[in-house]
């Protein structure tokens, strides 16, 4: 779910010391329901869980974000095992360049509504940021706009390491085929809102809640069917397995 154009996105990764770094471990969950009608008979849900490693590299003049996830994907037809990934490299102009992506379910820490990591300048803005923010991107899974507010947060300590959050809320008008369901199409609306948490010290991604709704109805050749699909995604840095009971303070 990783936006395009907004403040966060925009900025440049930080620009890492030495040729590589250890691999950040992170664990994985969300969920995908549909519900189409009113009818308890018409809805599905699958759900996701695992882990994944995030490993990041400096060369002389760019910085490779490699992130692979071993993910246990579970629907009405049981569990099975899968796998996804995405790289993507920092060119020496500061933009990001994505060359492998096989993460259709949005799963790894790379695809998702914020960069996986700030430069210094931006985590300052962040710290400094009063009230809200606008910003836009391309919604995720959808391809359609989305538009909002980034809300910036305390600064506290999340599972041991200094941290800060942002906020962001946004809507945007659906108007084509459903994600997953190409051969339906659907006019309605998109939400989507959640909360990143960066460490202060190095600005990494330490933690993202993020979850995309859509609703509205389906055209046939008689009626019009209303259909609700809520994308749930989280991330988090291993380390933060009681990331509910963090405590920010000001």
């Amino acid at each position: 779910m990783r936006p395009a154009t907004s403040v966060l996105v925009c900025a440049m990764l930080w620009a890492l010391g030495g040729p590589a770094l250890a691999d950040q471990q992170y664990s994985v969950s969300g969920t995908d329901r549909y519900r189409i009608g009113s009818s308890s008979d018409l809805q599905t849900q699958i759900s996701y869980s695992g882990t994944e490693t995030l490993t990041i590299k400096k060369a002389r003049n760019s910085t490779r974000y490699v992130a692979f996830a071993r993910i246990t994907k579970t629907d009405q037809g049981g569990a099975q095992a899968m796998h996804a990934s995405f790289e993507a490299t920092l060119l020496p102009n500061g933009e990001q360049r994505d060359d492998y992506n096989r993460d259709p379910s949005y799963l790894t820490v790379l695809n998702q509504p914020f960069s996986v990591q700030l430069d210094a300048a931006t985590l300052g803005d962040l710290s400094r940021l009063h009230g809200r923010l606008p910003f836009g991107f391309p919604a995720p899974m959808t391809g359609g706009a989305l538009h909002g507010f980034l809300t910036g947060g305390p600064i506290g300590t999340v599972g041991g390491r200094r941290a800060i959050s942002v906020r962001f809320n946004a809507d945007g008008p659906m108007h084509g085929p459903l994600p997953d369901r190409p051969t339906m199409s659907l006019r309605g609306t998109m939400h989507m809102t959640g909360v990143a948490y960066y460490e202060l010290d190095n600005a990494l991604l330490l933690a993202l809640d993020a979850t995309l709704t859509i609703s509205g109805n389906v055209n046939d050749v008689k009626k019009a069917t209303a259909v609700s699909i809520v994308y749930k995604r989280s991330i988090r840095a291993q380390a933060l397995s009681t990331l509910k009971e963090a405590r920010f303070t000001r």
